[in-house]
Order: C-alpha cells, then sequence, then structure tokens
C-alpha cells in the first residue's frame, strides 16, 4: 500500500497557488497590493476555520474572550492572542507528549514528525502535514532559484539531521523544486570538517547551504588543507543564516562567490529570502502574514520599526496551523524595492533574539550581532562568544574572541570597537583561534552559543 501522503500533498496545485522560478516573478510578484490582499484574506478564513477546531487555539481564544464569528479578517487579527514557543512548550507539558498545538485527528492523520535544534531550551515537536509541508519545500526552493541555484548545481549542505528539522526539510526543497543535486554533509559532527573538505572537493561543490558561522570554518579548513576556495573548490553561491554577518567577508573567504541571506524557523518555514539585488528579503506575502510586535508589549509597530517577527502562515489548514507565532527574532519589515519587480515587502534579515538580549545600563545588547562588528578587524577569526556575570547589582559582559594576535593594545582597540557598535562598554578577553570551539560549540551545533549567562 502506497501512503496517501503524495495525493493529499498535491503537486499541482502547489505548482499553482506557490509556484516557483519564473511562474513566481510573472504571477505572485507582480500582483497588486488589492490583489494579494484579496488573496491573503481568502487564504487567511481558510486557516482561521481550522484553527477553531485545535484545541490549542480553541482553548486560548476562549480564554481571551473570542468566539467563532469574531475575527472577519486581517483587520482583526491583533485581537487574537500570539504564542510563542513558550506557549508550545507548556502545551506539551499538559497533553504529553506532544501537545494539543497539533490538531491531528481522524481527518489529518498523515504527519512529518521532527524537532527544533534545542538552541534556546527542550527541543520542541513540529508536525506538517503532506500539502503544508511541500508548500514549505517550494516556498524555500523559490528563494534558491531566485538566488540563482540552477540546473546541474553541486549543493553541499552542512544543516543538521537527526531529528531536526533544517537538513530534512532543505534537502526535500531541493530534491523535489529543483534540478541541482544535494550533498547531505550535515554538521561537522555528522560529516568531520576535513572529510567535508574532500567532498566538496571530490563532487565539484557549485554551491552552499546552511549556517553562516559553519560555512565560515569550512573555508578555513579549505586553506588549512592547502587547497584555494574558489579554484579547487569552484563555489558559485553561498546561500544560508547570514543575519547580520558580514558578506563580503564571507564571500571573500570563499573567493567570491555571491552570498544570499533567507529566513524562517522550524514552525513556519520560510518566511523570507533575498534575491539578486542582495537588498533586503523579500517577504513571500503570498504564503506568510509577518507582524512586527513590540517585544515588551506585544503591541504590533509600524514598517521601519524594529521588533519581534510574528507570523501567521496562510497554507497551514491541516496540520498545526500557525496564526500570530511570535518567534522572538528581531527585524524590521521595510517597503517593497520597485527596482526588482517584486511587490512583496522586505526585511533586512535576523537582527537578533528578544529572548536572548542583555539589557547594559538601559542599552539593548543582541549577542548575536557582534559578530558582524568583529569580522572586519583583520585580527579576529569572526568566533566569540559572550559570557553574562553579575558584579554587585551590575550584569557585565564579557566578549571573548578569538584573534590571530595578542596584546594589550589590540584589547583596547577591540573594546573601544564594540563600544562604538553597541552604544555600552563590554569587557574584552581575547582567545587563540579554536580557543572558543568548546564553548560555542560550533564544530557539531547548527546554532553556535553566543551567549553564556553565567549569573547566580
Amino acid at each position: 500500500m502506497v501512503s496517501r501522503y503524495f495525493q493529499e500533498a498535491d503537486p499541482a496545485r502547489i505548482a499553482t497557488e506557490y509556484p516557483v522560478g519564473e511562474a513566481f516573478l510573472n504571477g505572485p510578484a507582480k500582483l497588486s497590493q488589492d490583489t494579494l490582499r484579496a488573496l491573503q484574506e481568502e487564504r487567511f478564513g481558510a486557516v482561521m476555520q481550522r484553527a477553531w477546531q485545535v484545541p490549542f487555539y480553541k482553548r486560548r481564544w476562549s480564554a481571551a474572550g473570542i468566539e467563532p464569528g469574531d475575527i472577519k479578517g486581517l483587520d482583526d487579527l491583533a485581537k487574537l492572542p500570539s504564542f510563542s514557543k513558550t506557549d508550545l512548550m507548556e502545551s506539551v507539558d499538559a497533553y504529553p507528549p506532544f501537545g494539543d498545538y497539533h490538531g491531528r485527528d481522524d481527518e489529518f492523520p498523515h504527519a512529518v514528525f521532527h524537532t527544533t535544534s534545542g538552541t534556546t531550551g527542550t527541543p520542541q515537536p513540529l508536525f506538517f502535514g503532506p500539502f503544508d509541508r511541500e508548500v514549505q519545500n517550494a516556498l524555500l526552493a523559490r528563494g534558491y532559484l531566485l538566488q540563482g541555484m540552477r540546473r546541474g548545481d553541486v549543493v553541499h549542505s552542512v544543516y543538521g539531521y537527526g531529528m531536526v528539522n533544517g537538513g530534512h526539510y532543505v534537502r526535500e526543497a531541493v530534491a523535489h523544486f529543483t534540478e541541482a543535486m544535494y550533498v547531505p554533509a550535515g554538521t561537522g559532527r555528522d560529516t568531520p570538517t576535513v572529510q567535508q573538505v574532500e567532498a566538496m572537493q571530490r563532487y565539484g561543490a557549485t554551491a552552499i547551504v546552511g549556517f553562516a558561522d559553519y560555512i565560515k570554518r569550512l573555508a578555513e579548513a579549505v586553506v588549512e588543507a592547502g587547497l584555494k576556495p574558489g579554484v579547487d573548490i569552484p563555489l558559485r553561491m553561498i546561500s544560508g543564516h547570514i543575519g547580520q554577518e558580514d558578506k563580503q567577508a564571507i564571500s571573500d573567504a570563499w573567493g567570491g562567490a555571491a552570498v544570499y541571506d533567507w529566513y524562517g524557523v522550524g514552525d513556519t518555514g520560510v518566511i523570507a529570502a533575498e534575491g539578486p539585488a542582495q537588498n533586503g528579503l523579500y517577504i513571500w506575502e503570498d504564503a506568510q502574514i509577518l507582524e512586527i510586535l513590540d517585544a515588551e508589549t506585544g503591541a504590533v509597530l509600524p514598517d521601519g520599526h524594529a521588533g519581534d517577527m510574528c507570523a501567521t502562515c496562510l497554507f497551514k489548514t491541516g496540520v498545526y496551523p500557525i496564526i500570530r507565532f511570535d518567534t522572538k527574532d528581531v527585524s524590521t519589515v521595510l517597503p517593497p524595492d520597485p527596482a526588482s519587480g517584486i511587490k512583496f515587502r522586505r526585511i533586512p534579515g535576523f537582527q537578533g533574539r528578544s529572548d536572548n538580549m542583555v539589557k547594559l545600563r538601559g542599552i539593548n545588547v543582541y549577542p548575536t550581532a557582534i559578530g558582524a562588528m568583529l569580522d572586519p578587524h583583520p585580527a579576529t577569526t569572526g568566533e566569540y562568544y559572550c559570557r553574562l556575570t553579575r558584579a554587585g547589582a551590575r550584569d557585565e559582559l564579557t566578549v571573548v574572541t578569538e584573534v590571530r594576535e595578542q596584546g594589550s593594545a589590540l584589547q583596547a582597540d577591540l573594546s573601544a570597537l564594540l563600544k562604538r557598535g553597541l552604544g555600552v562598554e563590554v569587557l574584552v578577553e581575547l582567545a587563540a583561534p579554536g580557543a572558543t570551539a568548546p564553548a560555542t560549540q560550533v564544530e557539531t551545533r547548527q546554532k553556535p552559543i553566543r551567549l553564556i549567562d553565567e549569573r547566580d
């Protein structure tokens, strides 16, 4: 017996409703504001209808005094309470082992199961129905194709596998919706770094996908192996979670390869991706509603203001519908770029995490943003972590950064550099190349540890 997965996934419907490649550029990318809004309203109505059947939403919305019919459209979206991973994990604790947010039942029994990486705590169960899983895959492929992935590319992937969603999801996107060949190398734990370099040379990698931290580490390993990036390994394209990293530094490390950013989380899939102009990530507004929330009040902020990205998926009408998921990732909504021909709004990318923010003397400091400040300095390797301690009633942040040389003058120079960038003074501790790896676990984790809280 063949599973009903492929029948329920409905590839023909996906190609029509969430097209990729030229069909995207000639279709959803050109929608007028009014036509796009009408499409969003239609899809939002279907998601709301499904969400009222899911105990998690019914329980939370009823507690907030909301009844079916109160939410008549997207103008009422902000009346619904947002939720975060904390709420999902509370659901898991109350209704073990999977929580009550997935909505699996006799009508929707099929689900792809993975978990989050557990970077910010216990891994969270993730569920995907056949249709929404393949829509997520198509939307990621839409980004890759826009960035220049093409037939015959050899795509070296350094996303993790195991129970984590990342690598499996990216593999499906490339295999199902592009004509490139996917090489599932994984993290340094899956395939040791030296072997990854050998594989990239042997198979002729032309693209690499993954998190920026390990992509940079691989470039160093190529040089350590006596090879020349861009020559011995003809890399043309890098696509991953770049955030505030120095794109030019990554490109230079790989012999001039083009570097592209995209953003998404395990629950929602890809939300936005960069295009050829590399001047912001286009929000896939035919598939996602993205609000920006004040991290303290939860109020919706106008475009142009930084805050928590809160996503509503317009295609998840089966398993685990998502309405107002507060990612706690910080960014800013920007207007469309008329020159691109894509009428969707944009974000500059990942700008930090509000739940990983450190407040020093009234200044908000995002540890994940510090790497972009250190990268351009020629003495640094780009690897670092932050140690948060308390001295009396005052919090102190020490940035432990790897450098190629030592000295008090360099320490003072980096301290001044970070003070200018952060707006507040932090302590700097110099470390030898490779010395921070045990703390950051950069060789084995998809997302290296950047903050260690040592406060009592």
